[in-house]
Order: C-alpha cells, then sequence, then structure tokens
C-alpha cells in the first residue's frame, strides 16, 4: 500500500515541477528517489518482521489473509451434473473470484431423453441463442382419446412462440458458457461422497470419489477431491441426494423415439406440435409428436404403470398414423423423471436443483426452465452467502434464501399443474372434456401465457367463473361419451409409490 502510494506521489509531483528550472528539479528528483527507497526498506523489514510474530503461526492470520490477499484460500463449490440446472449454476459461481468452481458431467455429449420444449422466456432470461432453437412452434393440436382434434395458437402473438430443442445442443451451449466465465469441466461419474459428520456445524470438506473418463479406458481413472460446497444437478437419479439422505420420490418413465421422416411429413410440423391423451398412450400422462431439426420426438411418459411403457410407445405411433409412417427410428431415450420436490433439498451445504431437486411440473412434466432457473437462484443464492468467498453458508441460511424464494415464486404452478393432472388426466371421460374445454380462447390464451412465461394467469372473475361451468358441462359430456379405462394390474409397482 505504501509503496503504491509513494509511487503516485512522486508522478504527481514530478508533472508538477515540468517548468522548474533544470538544478531545482535535479535536486528535488534525487530526495524523491531516496523517500522512495527508504519506504521500500522499511516495508521488506516490517514484512520479515511480520513473517516471523506469533500471529503468524495462528489462526488469527489465516483469517487476515482470507479478507483480502491476493494469495487468498479460496473456496472451492463443486457441481455435479452438466445438464442446464448445473452449468446455469456454474456459471453464476465461476464469475465469483473468490470461489473455485468445477463442473462434473459425466458424459459431455449426453442426449437427456427428453420433449425438449422450451418457454420464450427462457430465451430472453437466459441469453440463450436462436440458433440453439430447432423449431418455433405456433400452433398445438390436441387429440382426445376419441380421436376428437382441438388446434391451439391463435392466441398467440407474431413474436411468440414455444422452443423445440435438442438437448444435446442447449446444454453444450450452456455448459460452454459456464467453462468461458471459469468453470472447471470434468468429465467423470462421481461415484460415493463422504460426508463428514459435522458437516453442519463446521466447515469439514466434503470428498467426492469419481471415476474421470480416460481414453481407451472402459472404467476411467479413480479420482478423489475435497469441496466445500456440493450442488446436486445429478438427475432424477441423483448420487448427491442419496449421500444427503434427501428422501426418495415418486417418478414416471419418460419414452421417446426420435423418428427421421420425409420432407414433405416435416412440412406439417414445420411450426406444429401434437399432444395425444386416451389410456391407450398413456393412463395418467399423455402422448406427444414433437418437431425437431430433421426427425420429429415420439413418445410418452407414465407413474402408475411403468412396465407397460412400450405398450403404450406402440400407441402413439399408432395414433400419429401416416403422419410418421415409413419413418426410420433414429434413437431410443428412456429416463425417470420426478413427480414432486425431494423430502429434503438442503442438507448442510449440500443442496439439489433440477431434477434432483424434483423441480418437474404435473400435467405438462415440464422441467427444463424450472431446472435451469433453480440452478441459477441456489447459486446466486449461496453466492451472496458467501459474501465473496469470505465465509461459509449454512443450511439454514441455505434454506430461507434459495428453498423459499423459489417455492414462494413457482409453489403455485405446481400445486395448479398438479390440481389439473388429477382432474383431467385420471381418466377417458375426464381427457374428453380437457381437449374439449381447450376450444374456449380464454383457455387458450390463459394456458399460453402461463407457459410461455411462467406465472399463473387468469385474473378475469367473470371469465374464471364462466369457466368453472364450462368444465362442468365438460366433465359430464366428457363422461357420457368416453369409453371405460382399460384396466390393468400392477401391485408390485404400486408398492414402490410413496
Amino acid at each position: 500500500f505504501f509503496f503504491f502510494g509513494s509511487t503516485q506521489a512522486i508522478k504527481t509531483i514530478l508533472l508538477s515541477l515540468q517548468r522548474v528550472p533544470y538544478l531545482r528539479y535535479y535536486y528535488i528528483h534525487q530526495q524523491l528517489l531516496q523517500f522512495k527507497m527508504k519506504l521500500a526498506i522499511a516495508s521488506l523489514v516490517l514484512g520479515s518482521a511480520a513473517a516471523f510474530s506469533p500471529s503468524a503461526f495462528s489462526g488469527s492470520a489465516l483469517k487476515a489473509a482470507s479478507n483480502g490477499s491476493s494469495m487468498d484460500m479460496r473456496y472451492k463449490v463443486a457441481v455435479i451434473g452438466g445438464g442446464p440446472s448445473g452449468a446455469c449454476a456454474a456459471e453464476i459461481f465461476a464469475q465469483e473470484k473468490g470461489i473455485d468452481t468445477v463442473l462434473i458431467e459425466r458424459k459431455m455429449d449426453n442426449a437427456k431423453p427428453c420433449g425438449g420444449a422450451i418457454p420464450l422466456c427462457m430465451i430472453g432470461e437466459f441469453d440463450i441463442p436462436e440458433s440453439t432453437v430447432d423449431r418455433k412452434v405456433r400452433k398445438m393440436k390436441l387429440i382426445s382419446p376419441t380421436n376428437v382434434e382441438v388446434d391451439i395458437g391463435d392466441t398467440l402473438q407474431p413474436n411468440e412462440y414455444i422452443g423445440m430443442c435438442r438437448r444435446e445442443i442447449l446444454d453444450k451451449y450452456l455448459r460452454d458458457r459456464a467453462i468461458s466465465y471459469g468453470a472447471e469441466a470434468i468429465q467423470g461419474l462421481v461415484t460415493k461422497i463422504d460426508v463428514p459428520a459435522d458437516h453442519k456445524e463446521s466447515e469439514s470438506k466434503y470428498t467426492l470419489h469419481y471415476q474421470e473418463f480416460t481414453e481407451g479406458s472402459a472404467a476411467g481413472t479413480p479420482k478423489t477431491m475435497d469441496v466445500d460446497v456440493v450442488i446436486g444437478a445429478d438427475g432424477a437419479n441423483s448420487r448427491v441426494a442419496k449421500a444427503m439422505d434427501a428422501g426418495e420420490y415418486n417418478f414416471a418413465i419418460a419414452f421417446q423415439e426420435r423418428i427421421k421422416i420425409t420432407e414433405e411429413q416435416m412440412t406439417f410440423y414445420e411450426e406444429m406440435a401434437e399432444m395425444y391423451v386416451g389410456d391407450d398412450v398413456s393412463p395418467d400422462f399423455y402422448g406427444w409428436v414433437f418437431p425437431k431439426y430433421d426427425h420429429v420426438g415420439v413418445g410418452t411418459g407414465t407413474v402408475v404403470n411403468r412396465p407397460a411403457i412400450k405398450q403404450y410407445q406402440k400407441a402413439i405411433r399408432d395414433r400419429a398414423g401416416d403422419k410418421i409412417a415409413g419413418g426410420k427410428i433414429i434413437k431410443v431415450e428412456a429416463h425417470p423423471i420426478p413427480e414432486h420436490y425431494r423430502p429434503r433439498r438442503v442438507q448442510g451445504r449440500m443442496a439439489l436443483v433440477g431434477d434432483a431437486a424434483g423441480y418437474v411440473t404435473k400435467c405438462s412434466g415440464e422441467g427444463i426452465y424450472f431446472a435451469a432457473k433453480s440452478g441459477r437462484m441456489a447459486a446466486e443464492a449461496i453466492v451472496k452467502l458467501m459474501e465473496g468467498g469470505k465465509r461459509l453458508p449454512t443450511q439454514t441460511e441455505i434454506e430461507r434464501t434459495y428453498i423459499a424464494d423459489y417455492d414462494k415464486l413457482y409453489g403455485p404452478t405446481y400445486t395448479v399443474l398438479d390440481i389439473l393432472q388429477k382432474v383431467f388426466y385420471s381418466n377417458n371421460g375426464a381427457r374428453e372434456a380437457f381437449v374439449e374445454l381447450c376450444n374456449s380462447k380464454y383457455v387458450q390464451q390463459v394456458t399460453f401465457d402461463s407457459y410461455l412465461y411462467k406465472k399463473v394467469q387468469g385474473n378475469n372473475p367473470l371469465d374464471d367463473l364462466k369457466l368453472l361451468g364450462e368444465t362442468i358441462g365438460c366433465l359430464i359430456k366428457g363422461y357420457a361419451i368416453a369409453e371405460p379405462d382399460a384396466e390393468f394390474s400392477n401391485p408390485v409397482e404400486s408398492l414402490k409409490r410413496l
């Protein structure tokens, strides 16, 4: 500090002496140089004395260093999982100079089985280039159990759309951005996490055991790493969740086939997505045909009858019929999708985000936006609590910030969609009513606005009251015309449900 200050003072004084006669200038210049040398020697002597003082070997010296020295001991954050939740969390941590950020992903070219739909608000909020969007869906066709079709999308503005993307493209973009900010990327599989018994009361480190990818090796190279904070962004089968005893949750199986169809067939899906409902395609969800870059994703999902998922997949292909006939299956994908929050999302300095936390909505099955948003919110809250890397957050602090803020912002959305799924996906009569209700422009407006901008819409009391009456009428009609759902017996799977 003194050395820097004297240098600046010398520059200022010398500039002010530019018009002073040479001899006087020379005299003053020599005096100032001597003064600068004395300060340098004094700083060296004082620094040496401090190095051998008693405090240099005590905890107080370490604390002082960590409060501002350029040689600070930095805290390390490990983000496990490189999907949207992990990448968006790592991006925030990596921009904090007082934190070392490590992003561990088991497969950097992973293509997670996923419908791939993202809302319009995500494009702007997360600065996602439109080059990552394969198709802009502006029309959607809902098909009832009796094949009644309803077209929706007329309420959309010209600049509004649902983005359809491939996860391998979107995820890579978000990961690369986090890396560009300074996150260290490791391709590897975390196999175990040692959690200290006192991690909630102390600054004891977590030890990660992982197999780092090694060219030519099937198993990889075993390694360990000590970290201070762990973000679990590793999906429904999260090892972080198991390590922190986060509790179990019910999950659905999503099954999707990527099918290459002709250019003429793809023309139909240029801006069109399809949703099919009926107990033939799923007893508690829906089937879909979503357009991608040069193919369509055709899939379905279920919680209550997971062993029959291939039967439901065949049914959705049959329902799509000639629109995908003759297509070539280029990829088959399946993945678990959580049905609700984990019982515990924070333990000590370990926090869950995305699918690992259970952030997938009922009814729509959407998870990409909520994964990215939860990763960003968790990281922002923890970075703020760490005060630039000067301290570690406590469990209570993380719960009062990240968890409380997330639940306040999106709790109503999860609740509403949970109710809608229970009402309209439970049987064929309700499904018929659901499709008929979507003829309403008010329903379409509320539905699209809620999806595109992630806020529960509907603030017109008269229209809401009218909608209630229409809903009751549609349910009565739907139950009258629909075929009863096929019965199935699944005692083993039923026992697994919580």
